[in-house]
């Protein structure tokens, strides 16, 4: 519960926390320090919305890899400022990477420069039309 709290909004206060599941203030500060512990809670964030900063194009693309380098290349994606989220994959690719453009040019550079490090055989990019979700949290 205390996790669910912070999932709608990571600046709420302990007593805040504390007030709405009835129990005490040092129980959520015990329970809280704990989660953060054990690496649950893993930093306090906020979620942005990038279509407000002017990111109007989300890709997701797919990669495939040669030659046993699959650590290295994915370290290189995950290292380029408009990368989002990188996943190493099962099935015909290797890799899956979003990102976020400004513009269909920006996410052309993009693309090139996937091109251009060593040992990526081939990109499948997807432009996404609409955003359903895009959020990290699970509902718990």
């Amino acid at each position: 519960q205390i996790l669910r709290e912070y999932m709608k909004d990571s600046r709420v206060s302990f007593r805040k926390i504390a007030e709405r599941l009835k129990v005490s203030t040092g129980t959520v500060l015990a329970r809280t320090k704990k989660l953060e512990k054990m690496g649950v809670i893993k930093s306090y964030t906020i979620e942005v919305d990038y279509r407000k900063l002017g990111y109007s194009v989300t890709a997701v693309t797919e990669i495939t890899v040669s030659g046993g380098k699959l650590l290295e290349v994915e370290n290189q994606i995950a290292n380029i400022p408009n990368t989002f989220i990188v996943y190493d994959i099962t099935g015909e690719n290797d890799v899956v990477v979003v990102s976020k453009f400004r513009s269909t040019e920006e996410l052309s550079k993009f693309t090139k420069s996937l091109l251009s490090i060593p040992n990526v055989v081939r990109t499948n990019t997807h432009v996404v039309l609409t955003p359903v979700k895009e959020s990290m949290n699970l509902a718990l």
